[in-house]
């Protein structure tokens, strides 16, 4: 292997010509003039013409360097990117004719010691039609890079995060930019554009070799044979991958049927996790938030200080992926029959307006869970009951001590572990769009259907656990889009409100609360700054809600009012219908994905905890604490993750990190920052189990967030560094 002495950041080259049948349109950087300028001049060799074309190519603070080498058995030559706000290489093409072609190719290789960024854009004879693609080229030995010649994201694969680049395939790495934006007339193709952004010390990238390529075969290859047998990426390795039945079964004892967890509190401990080395509350024989000595403290049924260390999903369903329409992607599928036939399953097409899942394709159909098959391949028949035992003693061993939301229901009846519910209303009630919508669209509280509906679901869930001393509190929803997008985003539910149509419970509400403070259409418009004859017009559909200005100062005012009379309305609904059904247990809020001020006070007030997902390297950057302390209410982190993608999986989650090892890092120091924090009683990880590595069910999403693997194996490291981080907080 030749290796190059580190130089520089991201580039690439193109080509051009007009051809009617042949397989590939060909060019050769890395034998381009040697002088920096004028540009040299690029060669394009098509079937169809009996001189080669030769486009006009410049450099834009890009030099070259040296003469062309040649790297396992590529010729290419040194390209140097300069500090710049843009450098970049153009191609001008005079007969771009691309409309017999499925991608770009280029023999290339990254001449620096780290990963750099590489920008590749096609444009049209249009203005503003043209391609995008950006790509983090890595380290390494040489590899030919791919763009598909149309736009194309792993969502339309059916997950959120493509296969990590390159791979190998025929001997040769290959890197496939697997997203790529924007629209073009491949018949009139104008230029090729190959930049980076902004490089602040001079970047060197090695080209050689353009061609171009029919059919789309280079896209579906990189998605061809990634999933084995056991649901585990092809093409990577780790530390605990699974390559034989015999190695999956490897450390389990045999699962007994009948048998039972015997667990016994821990020392100093009490039956739920409460500490009886400290000073007693009162024993209610419920869960509980009392503030004590300025700290917010949850207390367990028998009156002692518990600090809540959860986790999410625990469940043996976590393995499930669509398989229907993309077969290809997985090797060794087991037959539909007999002993696997419970692992297989249908879903017809989601409904309803989230956009979680827009743009996701393979979305319905059939699919397989290979977290369950691997369960039964390893335990046998009584796999779900061996599951379960192992998978309390594993948390007990771990430090947690609660069940998160989405738990299996027979695990947190066995009553080892605290546990929570969710409720989640549903029905047929209005609902208002804030912009962000991305699980759906806020439900309308004063619809009184939306009563009813609470009353209904409330009712279901509580009948099953009022009575269950275990039982920690109730979520009501998940992340609602109390908030929009952008920089007016906090103002989204108000101008949503108004945007509704006329029979909106809450437009009306919102249009009586206006009326009652101005009295005349003529007042409202002038405190706003907009033209308003009647009061008619605020009835209108898309009625066009004006962004709150430093000149009028009573739409931030009105918008505020607004947000806080939606959210006690919501919040007000909810609370009631708890303690109608089940007086004993917290309602611990509505889990905040997005928030506003007016909803967390809100929440503060109608609420025992306030639970927020907590998405940030520590939970005072996910929420403003400093408000937040103001209110003088509990706090709990209902979901938090760190991922990376060292592990199988694509995605990094939420919460990046660079490796297994900075998940473990950054998860002690999350849960030491929470219990610093006097207001917040408790963490849960989200989630137990990693996502399948072609996305899960509800939205695609495929990222190594887990506690143990699709295979059911601990990420040893990981878990060790989790063990020690939730002992040292003494709970």
């Amino acid at each position: 292997m030749n290796r190059i002495a580190p130089l520089a950041l991201a580039c690439v080259v193109a080509l051009a010509g007009c051809h009617k049948a042949s397989d590939t349109d060909r060019a050769d950087l890395s034998h381009a003039a040697a002088a920096p300028a004028p540009a040299p001049a690029v060669t394009v060799s098509t079937t169809d013409a009996p001189t080669p074309a030769t486009p006009q190519t410049s450099l834009d603070h890009v030099t070259l360097d040296g003469k062309p080498i040649t790297v396992e058995g590529m010729s290419l030559q040194r390209y140097v990117f300069q500090p710049s706000p843009q450098p970049q290489v153009t191609v001008m093409l005079d007969k771009g004719d691309w409309s017999k072609e499925g991608s770009l190719r280029v023999d290339m290789q990254n001449a620096m010691s780290w990963a750099v960024t590489l920008t590749v854009d096609i444009d049209g004879a249009k203005e503003g039609e043209h391609l995008h693609a950006t790509v983090g080229v890595p380290a390494g030995p040489p590899q030919t890079l791919v763009i598909p010649l149309h736009a194309t994201s792993p969502r339309d694969m059916g997950m959120q995060v493509g296969p990590p680049m390159p791979y190998m395939a025929g001997g040769k790495r290959v890197f496939v930019a697997t997203t790529v934006e924007g629209k073009l007339d491949l018949a009139h193709v104008k230029a090729v554009r190959l930049g980076t952004p902004a490089p602040t010390a001079a970047q060197t990238l090695l080209f050689g070799k353009l061609d171009t390529s029919r059919g789309d075969h280079d896209l579906r290859d990189a998605y061809t044979g990634i999933v084995d047998a056991w649901g585990q990426y092809t093409r990577g390795q780790w530390p605990g991958k699974v390559d034989t039945d015999e190695s999956l079964r490897a450390g389990r004892p045999k699962a007994k049927p009948g048998a039972t967890v015997e667990t016994t509190p821990r020392k100093g401990f009490d039956r739920y996790g409460g500490r009886t080395d400290m000073p007693a509350f009162k024993a209610t024989g419920w869960f509980r938030a009392e503030k004590r000595n300025d700290r917010w403290q949850l207390v367990t049924p028998e009156g002692h200080a518990f600090f809540s260390l959860g986790v999410n999903v625990v469940d043996d369903d976590g393995g499930r992926t669509y398989i229907e329409g993309r077969e290809f992607m997985f090797k060794d599928l087991p037959r539909d029959s007999a002993r696997w036939a419970p692992f297989y399953g249908t879903t017809g097409k989601a409904t309803g307006d989230q956009t979680a899942s827009a743009g996701i394709a393979y979305h319905q159909g059939k699919w397989f869970d290979y977290y369950s098959a691997n369960l039964f391949l390893a335990d046998g028949r009584h796999w779900r009951q061996a599951w379960r035992g192992r998978t309390l003693e594993r948390l007990d061993d771990w430090g947690f001590n609660t069940l998160g939301n989405w738990s299996d229901d027979a695990l947190s009846q066995m009553h080892h572990l605290a546990y929570t519910r969710s409720i989640n209303i549903a029905g047929t009630f209005g609902n208002v769009s804030s912009g962000y919508d991305y699980w759906g669209r806020m439900p309308d509280p004063f619809d009184p259907r939306f009563a009813q509906a609470a009353d209904a679901a409330v009712a279901q869930v509580v009948k099953e656990v009022r009575d269950d001393p275990w039982m920690l509190g109730y979520f009501a929803d998940n992340e609602l889009a109390w908030a929009g997008q952008g920089p007016q985003g906090r103002w989204g539910l108000a101008q949503g409100t108004l945007r509704g149509e006329a029979r909106s419970p809450a437009k009306q509400a919102f249009i009586a609360a206006l009326k009652k403070k101005y009295g005349t259409p003529a007042k409202l418009a002038a405190a706003w700054g907009i033209t308003l004859d009647a009061w008619d017009a605020l009835e209108v559909t898309n009625f066009a809600a004006p962004n709150p200005d430093d000149a009028h100062p009573a739409i931030v005012d009105d918008y505020s009012a607004w947000l806080r009379t939606y959210a006690d309305q919501y919040f007000r609904t909810v609370a009631q219908a708890i303690h109608k059904h089940d007086p004993h247990h917290l309602f611990l809020g509505g889990r905040f994905g997005v928030h506003t001020p007016e909803a967390v006070a809100s929440c503060a007030q109608f609420c025992d905890v306030v639970s927020f997902s907590g998405y940030a390297d520590v939970p005072e950057h996910a929420f403003d604490a400093a408000a937040f302390a103001k209110l003088d209410r509990p706090a709990l982190i209902s979901e938090f993750h760190f991922g990376s993608d060292d592990r199988g999986p694509f995605g990094k989650g939420v919460v990046p990190t660079w490796n297994e090892q900075q998940r473990g890092e950054a998860y002690a120091h999350y849960v030491a920052d929470a219990l610093a924090n006097p207001a917040i009683v408790g963490v849960h990880w989200f989630q137990y189990v990693d996502q399948p590595v072609t996305g899960r069910l509800i939205d695609g999403e495929n990222a190594h967030i887990g506690l143990v693997a699709i295979t059911d194996r601990p990420f040893t490291h990981f878990i060790d560094a989790v063990r020690e981080a939730n002992r040292k907080t003494g709970y």
